[in-house]
């Protein structure tokens, strides 16, 4: 598990800025350090990725370097997931994509809530790179939820799970059921409240990207 909280770097002036609820009012300002978070961990994700050499053609003569075997697939939760997911597909531009609808559903008694998914898109996945972001890890139910769906579509080689904030509770959950994920967190916080909110956390990444829903 990396969490970029647990160095200096400017990983932590973007997840401050999404905190901040006076820089929260320009969401134009809070999707782009989504995205820009998404950019930092696409370039971390990048260095545990498969490799070969190849020889480019100059117009002077010929640069030999190390260009990515192949490009990962990349798969989010809408809607708040958009600009996150956008940060890594400005990295890996020639990546194939996935998307899921998940949201969390009708309450069950006082303390659960079942999760609802109303569409799904994918390519195929077997033998490939996967990487699933959403900006919120908090129950990680979600997330689970999701992932389990697009195996339906191939085994991958090897999962990235990345997230901007992240309860202990999530992560425990996903470490427990997603044991074969790699996680890559902006940090982990300290505990998820009665309404399974994180805390402190940000609020709701969606409602402050795109505006609160009715």
């Amino acid at each position: 598990m990396f969490v970029f909280a647990n160095q200096p770097s400017l990983a932590n002036q973007f997840i401050a800025e999404l905190r901040d609820v006076s820089v929260q009012k320009d969401r134009l300002r809070f999707r782009r350090n989504l995205e820009r978070l998404g950019e930092l961990m696409a370039y971390e994700i990048s260095k545990t990725l498969p490799y070969h050499n190849v020889n480019v053609q100059t117009s002077l003569g010929v640069a030999e370097t190390q260009l990515p075997l192949r490009q990962p697939v990349l798969a989010t939760i809408l809607r708040a997931g958009l600009p996150f997911h956008q940060g890594f597909l400005n990295y890996f531009d020639q990546a194939d994509n996935a998307f899921a609808g998940a949201f969390r559903g009708y309450v069950v008694g006082e303390d659960n809530f079942e999760i609802a998914m109303d569409y799904i898109s994918c390519t195929d996945l077997s033998g490939k790179t996967l990487v699933l972001t959403d900006p919120m890890l908090a129950t990680g139910r979600s997330l689970e939820k999701v992932y389990h769906a697009l195996l339906r579509y191939g085994i991958p080689a090897q999962t990235h799970v990345a997230a901007v904030i992240a309860s202990p509770e999530g992560v425990k959950f996903v470490q427990s059921r997603m044991p074969e994920c790699h996680l890559w967190l902006g940090a982990v916080d300290d505990h998820l409240n009665e309404h399974f909110y994180i805390v402190p956390g940000l609020g709701d990444a969606g409602d402050l990207a795109f505006g609160e829903k009715v």
